[in-house]
């Protein structure tokens, strides 16, 4: 790997981290709207119900299906630049409910557009 490399995906780390960290807290608080706020308008969601859903309408609409009290801590553990305007990675994001854990991995991509840096594909994998 060289420096360059290196530096892209350190930059790359920081910026899936930021993001990641934003995503957290509107999870957390919760505000299905503000969360789904974060990803592009033809973003393609899968989250750990059966179905994939597309778009921040939709993506709100299966946060509000989400149980109450239900919180997220998300780690990156691996990110790349692919480009100028979008970075992919890895997350570690354990779900806490009232009856246990459900630890996943995330994998995403985000670009960068007017707005800022959006989720544009996420998906998860239960452990």
């Amino acid at each position: 790997m060289t420096t360059t490399n290196t530096a892209a995906n350190a930059t790359a780390t920081q910026v899936l981290g930021d993001l990641l960290q934003e995503w957290q807290s509107r999870f957390n608080e919760p505000d299905p709207e503000r969360a789904a706020a974060l990803f592009t308008e033809d973003a393609l969601f899968q989250g750990l119900f059966p179905e994939p859903v597309t778009g921040p309408e939709s993506i709100a609409g299966y946060y509000r299906q989400v149980p109450p009290g239900t919180r997220a801590i998300a780690r990156v553990l691996h990110a790349y630049r692919g480009g100028d305007d979008w970075i992919g990675g890895l997350a570690q994001v354990v779900f806490h409910q009232h009856d246990g854990d459900i630890p996943v991995r995330l994998s995403l991509v985000a670009v960068r557009g007017d707005e800022g840096w959006r989720i544009r594909q996420y998906h998860v994998s239960r452990l």
